[in-house]
């Protein structure tokens, strides 16, 4: 299995880092192979231009690396931190340059993008792991979780990606080493028993 794993976060130790990596070391125990991408070690350039939009692809390598990337995927683990109820700007840049028409999904032939379109990834899974400084009980009451929201019916569902699974690990800020440990261990049992064979 081929996954690719996407963090965004801009403090290397940060615990989206931990994450990623945990998930990356499951991914590898079960024989996967992995491609992680730091985003921001990557320096990739969440802006996409008129010209991108308007032909459905970019003079970027790395854009176009990261479209086949996707494209190709059988899983994917997404790993960032919540702000605002969503992801790091780089990561939504991410989204629209990467998951764009034509690589992630598609409409019929002759809809100018008013019907509903046919997902194109052959992954089966995503996977997306969240920090936030919220406690998870006002974050429902309050906000209603969009990131769930967001990133299983906005993104993976509507390009084709079935099985969706998203967890959230608070509050970050005033964790104990204990409990980061055991949330650890808790996102390789995610991983583990989401992808394995």
């Amino acid at each position: 299995m081929f996954v690719s794993l996407i963090v965004a976060n801009p403090k290397p130790r940060s615990f989206c880092h931990a994450l990623a990596l945990t998930a990356a070391s499951a991914c590898r125990s079960l024989g996967h192979e992995v491609r992680f991408h730091d985003l921001y070690l990557e320096a990739f350039n969440p802006v996409m231009d008129e010209q991108e939009l308007r032909e459905r692809r970019s003079g970027s390598v790395q854009v176009e690396d990261h479209c086949k990337e996707a494209a190709d995927a059988d899983a994917f683990i997404v790993v960032h931190p919540n702000w605002w109820g969503q992801p790091p700007a780089i990561l939504k840049g991410w989204v629209d340059r990467v998951l764009r028409a034509d690589v992630a999904y598609r409409f019929s032939e002759g809809d100018a993008g008013t019907g509903i379109p046919r997902g194109l990834l052959k992954a089966r899974t995503a996977i997306v792991l969240n920090t936030s400084e919220t406690p998870m009980e006002r974050e429902l009451a309050v906000f209603g979780d969009p990131l769930d929201s967001l990133w299983g019916k906005c993104i993976f569902h509507y390009c084709g990606v079935p099985n969706f699974i998203h967890h959230t690990y608070s509050v970050v800020a005033n964790s104990s080493v204990e409990e980061r440990q055991a949330w650890l261990e808790h996102a390789q049992e995610v991983v583990r028993g989401a992808l394995a064979k």
